[in-house]
Order: structure tokens, then C-alpha cells, then sequence
């Protein structure tokens, strides 16, 4: 007699009452079980939903499989046949798409036995991650994560489907590639056929996609898997995917509508939501005065304030000191955020710690004042202030008893940085920045980003972005002169949502002499230039259409779509914050042998 057939006719969420009366056939694994004295219950479960079964020793042919069943425990997997019956009366759960039905078992086989899982095998369980990372093939059950994966599936299937009707072709690039330098540290993999020699895994296919747009392919896409050694926090992964996209004879005015078009069909055949088009645009100089970022969350408000005109003459060293130009001749600002009627709710120690945020990112200090009940300005430094400055710094803020100013003075930089993260930090508090479950998305193209950025300790310019990012036309001259690098700006954009920076791009450089002044300007030699670059450059002399693109966050796409925070919840297998895989082991040694064949030596770090 052969084995029997376990295959299933229908899963165990798509059962209703239009299958009343039939046999079917279920496989999955056991949610749970319900011992009720004659009859026993268990919901079966596989990723399309949940049905219980019944095992009841007084159907016909049931007792066998009832008697099995007292053997059944959570997570064991069965195959199992019988007939669909409505709930009885009171019995139903209109929670489940199922609940309206149970299935009587008849025959029933346990495929495979398991040991009780370290976790319940359910959502919204208090268990500590790196656990749940350990057992990763048993969290990937839970229909939260299940959830999110199906959802991330259902946007890549849109996203393609999108660029192809707008004749992107997909073209997949190398992962064993050269290690070129942009911004971040590369992976590098040791050749075994050429000792001494190493691969790159890529941080983006940036030349690659730009050689194809030199090879006429005219517009490309890709899932890009990308790699970056780099320290790692919620949303940044060592490896991790990007929807990388590069056209040719198209600029901004072209592109944003085809993008803005694929984000608006995401959201309402995911969400159901309508997102209306275009996308408001922002400049970067506008966003940084404003909000302190490059990445604004504008669903707020609690705007930055610029107190610099008031403090022009000011004795209080602080603000004199930063607003004093250094041998560049660039000044820094004083810039402030205000909260109206809430100072009564922030303890010392609640400065203390706003204040330890602000040099966390090189602010040295973060000066408050409230205003009391008397309409008095409390404050450490109100000493320094005259009654003039006090007057306009009044009349500035609007500020009235119980106002709360913080204020950071020092470089630009600090000060955005700084006052950026307190206005985040000020929003949770207040509770107005609103819940994912709120549903409300502010789309926003941030655009016209300084190209470059100067480095005080080392004393050059770097790319802000990397060095294939074109300045804007109204730029090359001085550009290619050298001349007011400070104010150049890039043909760069990012798309935000909501605080988050989903994705990222420019228009690329595609004349050679612009190109050579990108890389003189970042110090590098033509020599060094050619080792790097060289076949990029060698590509560059044979006719290059102008060209740009962008790339979207896979992961970061997927968790606003989910309404997730960390992008770990949005990917199969990730790492943990120190780049190990808790489940595998990884990274680990591996033999000396391997090593031999490889030519390589492992140098033990020294120990202080």
C-alpha cells in the first residue's frame, strides 16, 4: 500500500460558509490546542490565515484521528481531511476570516513533531529580540512579520510593474566589483586566482548604472542588493536593498512625475490612500533654516528661529564667539526653538538631558530660558543679556508666561544638527508628531543641496554626496575655476517622508572636464584618478548622454508602508546592531586552510 498523499485542497484562511458540506484538506502548523473532555480543538495555521479543527469521536471514522490528536502540541505540523460545518450558534469569531466555520477531522497525520519553541509562536510577545533573533525561522511564523514580508513583496511587484510600463528595463549588476571610494567602508573579498588582489561587494551600482546610460540602454531599474561596512542603528543594515533607478535625457522636471506616480500607486493599493501629486518641493537652505534638516518632518511645526540680527553685538561671549567669521570668513548662527505654555513641563533634568542631546552633536552647550508666571526671563545666562536684546528677543519669539526657549549657538552645522534632533525629541514629548496608525504622509522633495562640504580638520572640500553628482548648469564655470565653492549647489534631490529620507539621487556629471575637476578638487592626483576611475573615465570620452536617477530605500519603503519603526521588521534575516547573525553564527572563522588557498593572514587586533 503506498504512502498517502499530503497535499491540501484549500489553505486555512480562505474557508467559509460557500464551502459548507465539503471535504477538503488542510495542512499547516498548531496554534494552539483545546482539550474540552470528548471533543478537542486546535487552530490550525499556515500563512494565509487560521481554521479550527474539531476532533470529535463520535463522527463516523473520528476516533482514530481523535486519539491522535490528544498527541498533537504547539507548532507540530499535520495534514488532515474532513468536512466544513458552521460554528455553533454563539461559537463564531468575527475576528477571523475563518470564523464563521470549523472543519470536522476524519483522517489525520502528523507530518513532523516539534519541541516546544523557546517563544509563543504570536504576535505582540514581550521576549527580548536577540532571542527572537536566535530563533528567527520560528519568529518568521508570527503573522506580524509574515504581515510585513508579504507587504514588501506587494511593493516590488508594484514597483516593477510601474517602471516597466514606463519602459525601464531591469538589469542586474555585478556584486564581485572594485573598491571605489563613496562615503562609506567597503566589503572587500580576497581572489584566490589573483593573490594579493580583492573584490569590493558594491555600496551602490552608482558607475555601473551610469555606464549603462553610456551604453544606450537609456533607462534602468534594479533591486539592488548594496553593502557598507559602517556602524549600524534602526534603520541602517550592513546589507540592505535599494530600488536604484538612472534615465538618460530626462532632469528633475521629467523624472519627479514618473516617481511621484509610483509612490501614489504604492499607497493606495496598499494602504488605501490617497496621495496627491506633485510633491511639494523644498530647498535644502530652506529646510535647515527651518527645521534644523535635510529631512524635514513638516507635519509639525515648532520651527527653528534665527536670533543671530539680535545677538550682532552681543557681550555674552557665547553668541559673539560663534557669530565671529573664522579664517574662511563663514560665520555660525544662534538659532532657537520655542515652546509656548508647556515650560512648567520640563524638569531640570529633562534640560540636563536635552542639553546632553545637543552635545552629542558637538554643541557646546544648550542655553534655556523660561518665562515665569511674572513674565521674568529665567534663564543662567539672562545676566548677559541687555534690556534691548531682552526687548527684541520678546517681541521675536512672541514669547508670553510659561514659555520655554532652547537655545545653541555655534558653526551651522552643530546648530541644525543640534537643534534638529531636540525639535524630534521636543515632538514625542508634546505628543504632536502624529502615530503611524494616524495615517497622515507628508511627501516632500528636498532639493538644491550644497555639492560640497568643507572639511575644517583636514582642510579641503569633500562631495557631499559622491563624486559623480553634477553641480547645477548655472554652476559649471565656477565650478571648473574653483572659484565660490562654499555656494555651489548640486543637481541633487532627496524624496522625505515624514522625517525619513526614502530616497536619494542627482543628476550625474557627464562632461569630462567637469568630472576632472570633481576629482582634482577632492585631492586626488590624475594618477590616483586613473587607478580608481580609470575605466570610468576611459568611458566618458566616447560620447555620454546627460543623465541622473535616484535610489529608494527598499527596507525604509517597506517599514513606513507597515507602519514599523526598525527596517528589521521589514527583512527575512537581518543582523543585529553589531553586524552578527544570532541564528547562524555569523561572521565566524574560518580554517586555516581557507585562508592558505586565499593567501591571507588574520592579524590579531592589539590589546590595550
Amino acid at each position: 500500500m503506498g504512502q498517502k498523499r499530503t497535499n491540501r485542497t484549500h489553505t486555512c484562511g480562505e474557508l467559509g460558509v460557500n464551502q459548507l458540506g465539503q471535504e477538503v484538506q488542510l495542512c499547516g502548523w498548531v496554534s494552539k490546542r483545546r482539550d474540552h473532555g470528548g471533543l478537542i480543538f486546535i487552530d490550525l495555521r499556515d500563512r494565509y490565515g487560521l481554521t479550527q479543527i474539531v476532533f470529535d469521536p463520535a463522527l463516523p471514522g473520528g476516533g482514530p484521528s481523535h486519539e491522535l490528536a490528544g498527541k498533537l502540541r504547539s507548532e507540530f505540523v499535520l495534514w488532515c481531511k474532513g468536512k466544513v460545518r458552521a460554528r455553533p450558534e454563539g461559537m463564531t469569531n468575527s475576528k477571523l476570516a475563518t470564523g464563521s466555520i470549523e472543519v470536522a477531522c476524519t483522517d489525520l497525520m502528523i507530518l513532523s513533531e516539534a519541541k516546544t519553541p523557546p517563544f509563543p509562536i504570536e504576535d505582540d510577545i514581550d521576549v527580548a529580540e536577540s532571542l527572537r533573533l536566535e530563533y528567527r525561522y520560528l519568529d518568521l511564523r508570527r503573522p506580524y512579520l509574515q504581515k510585513n514580508l508579504l507587504t514588501r513583496h506587494r511593493m516590488l511587484q508594484i514597483v516593477r510593474q510601474h517602471l516597466d510600463q514606463h519602459r525601464f528595463v531591469e538589469v542586474e549588476t555585478p556584486i564581485l566589483y572594485k573598491s571605489t571610494p563613496e562615503g562609506a567602508r567597503d566589503f572587500i573579498v580576497p581572489s584566490r586566482v589573483h593573490p594579493g588582489s580583492f573584490y569590493a561587494l558594491p555600496q551602490s551600482p552608482q558607475t555601473l548604472k551610469q555606464l549603462l546610460m553610456i551604453s544606450g540602454m537609456d533607462r534602468y531599474f534594479q533591486i539592488a542588493r548594496c553593502f557598507r561596512d559602517e556602524d549600524l542603528r534602526a534603520d541602517r543594515q550592513p546589507e540592505f536593498s535599494q530600488i536604484d533607478i538612472e534615465t538618460s535625457f530626462l532632469d528633475e522636471e521629467d523624472l519627479f512625475p514618473i516617481l511621484e506616480e509610483m509612490i501614489q500607486k504604492l499607497w493606495k493599493d496598499i494602504l488605501n490612500v490617497d496621495i496627491p501629486r506633485p510633491f511639494p518641493r523644498m530647498a535644502y537652505a530652506e529646510a535647515m533654516n527651518r527645521f534644523g534638516s535635510d529631512k524635514p518632518d513638516v507635519r509639525f511645526g515648532l520651527e527653528l528661529q534665527d536670533l543671530s540680527e539680535i545677538f550682532k553685538a552681543s557681550a555674552f561671549q557665547v553668541f559673539s564667539n560663534a557669530l565671529t567669521p573664522n579664517a574662511r570668513g563663514i560665520r555660525g548662527s544662534v538659532r532657537a526653538l520655542v515652546v509656548h505654555e508647556k515650560a512648567d513641563q520640563f524638569s531640570r533634568k529633562d534640560l540636563d538631558d536635552l542639553t546632553k542631546t545637543a552635545g552629542s552633536y558637538g554643541a557646546r552647550g544648550l542655553l534655556w530660558i523660561k518665562i515665569t508666571p511674572e513674565g521674568e526671563m529665567q534663564s543662567p545666562a539672562a545676566k548677559f543679556f541687555s534690556a534691548e536684546e531682552k526687548a527684541a528677543l520678546t517681541a521675536r519669539l512672541n514669547l508670553k508666561p510659561g514659555s520655554l526657549v532652547l537655545i545653541v549657538a555655534d558653526k551651522n552645522k552643530v546648530v541644525f544638527d543640534a537643534l534638529g534632533a531636540i525639535r524630534l525629541e521636543l515632538g514625542h514629548r508634546l505628543g504632536v508628531i502624529p502615530k503611524p496608525e494616524d495615517k497622515k504622509f507628508a511627501f516632500l522633495w528636498v532639493v538644491n543641496f550644497p555639492l560640497l562640504e568643507f572639511d575644517d580638520k583636514e582642510g579641503r572640500f569633500f562631495a557631499c554626496h559622491h563624486p559623480f553628482t553634477s553641480p547645477r548648469p548655472q554652476f559649471f564655470e565656477d565650478f571648473i575655476q574653483g572659484k565660490n565653492l562654499d555656494h555651489i549647489e548640486a543637481s541633487a534631490y532627496d524624496m522625505v517622508l515624514n522625517g525619513v529620507e526614502v530616497g536619494g539621487g542627482s543628476l550625474r556629471i557627464y562632461r569630462s572636464d567637469v568630472q576632472a575637476a570633481m576629482f582634482k578638487l577632492l585631492g586626488l592626483t590624475p594618477e590616483e584618478a586613473k587607478e580608481k576611475f580609470g575605466f570610468f573615465i576611459e568611458a566618458l570620452q566616447y560620447g555620454t548622454p546627460p543623465h541622473g536617477g535616484l535610489a529608494f530605500g527598499v527596507d525604509r519603503l517597506a517599514a513606513l508602508l507597515c507602519g514599523v519603526g526598525p527596517i528589521r521588521d521589514v527583512m527575512a534575516f537581518p543582523k543585529t546592531q553589531k553586524g552578527t547573525d544570532i541564528m547562524a553564527g555569523t561572521p565566524s572563522a574560518v580554517t586555516p586552510q581557507q585562508l592558505q588557498e586565499l593567501n591571507v593572514m588574520v592579524v590579531k587586533p592589539k590589546t590595550t
